[in-house]
């Protein structure tokens, strides 16, 4: 079982930069903390596609 620390401090922590960040935790918000990443993912996402997808 993992400690009460381990529990809570996350959760203090997020909270916190909720408060303080805006748009923290909101989807597409990527591009503010790391935008090389972000625009790979994009350009990753938008170009590979899987054999499942064919059947859609």
């Amino acid at each position: 079982m993992r400690s009460i620390k381990a529990r809570t401090t996350g959760k203090a922590k997020r909270a916190v930069k909720q408060a303080i960040i805006p748009g923290y935790g909101q989807k597409g918000m990527g591009w503010l903390t790391d935008t090389k990443k972000e625009a790979y993912n994009k350009v990753y996402k938008k170009t590979t596609f899987s054999i499942f997808d064919l059947f859609k």
